[in-house]
């Protein structure tokens, strides 16, 4: 006779289906991924081989890069001869990250009155000041985009211009005196002391302490200055 109990236990347990996810196919909207996915894999080696080409470059890191200006401008005889102030023309270092370049305004204060027309150097400056346009100065001093840097940061804490700058006063073209590059800003953060001065001869070209390593400590602790060597703090 035929176990009916034996039947009625087996229906209650059925099989399990087979394990079928070795037939596991992506969707088909994934195919539509492809070709951006591509052209990103074949470009990010390029992106990163011109990142840091241009990072090395010379308006970035070499030092003595010295740009073709349209007026010969001396700063040789501005600064060093005739005693020009650096904050006469780049007025903003103090308040703003960026170092303004001069109008032509702030150069036809002193040569609307002192005009050597003999001088084909000072044409440029004498058309801008008639049409109105503005002089196309090059910059010397460009770092690459994701690089902050804030000029009032350093300036209102002593740092001299001549630190970053060079002897500006005895440039008669003025060029990149120093590298610009992250190490060389890092050496500076973590022993600022050397390049610290009292704020009223920021841009004092031949100042000089007594002993600048016991005056920049000085100053260090009076002004509480603790340089950030957070990634973040130049790179935004």
């Amino acid at each position: 006779m035929p176990c009916h109990g034996h039947d009625t236990m087996m229906d209650e347990h059925p099989a399990k289906p087979a394990d079928d996810s070795s037939n596991f196919v992506f969707p088909k909207w994934l195919d539509r991924l492809r070709p951006p996915v591509t052209v990103i894999m074949a470009l990010a080696p390029l992106y990163v081989i011109a990142l840091f080409a241009f990072g090395a470059g010379p308006a970035a890191i070499s030092v003595g890069h010295m740009p073709d200006q349209p007026v010969p401008y001396s700063h040789q005889v501005h600064v060093g001869k005739l005693g020009i102030d650096c904050l006469y023309c780049h007025n903003t270092v103090t308040e703003s990250g960026h170092a303004a370049i001069p109008p032509t305004q702030t150069c036809m204060n002193c040569h609307k009155n002192i005009t050597v027309k003999d001088s084909e150097n000072l044409t440029p400056v004498l058309e801008s000041a008639a049409t109105g346009m503005p002089i196309e100065w090059i910059r010397v001093h460009d770092l690459p985009d994701y690089v902050y840097f804030n000029h009032s940061a350093h300036v209102q804490r002593g740092v001299g211009c001549v630190s970053c700058h060079g002897r500006v006063d005895q440039m008669e073209k003025v060029y990149q005196a120093e590298e610009l590059s992250m190490s060389w800003c890092l050496d500076c953060h973590r022993n600022p002391e050397p390049h610290l001065r009292p704020l009223d001869q920021i841009t004092n070209m031949t100042y000089q302490a007594e002993d600048p390593i016991a005056e920049g400590r000085r100053l260090k602790e009076l002004h509480n200055i603790q340089p950030s060597t957070n990634c973040s703090t130049c790179h935004r």
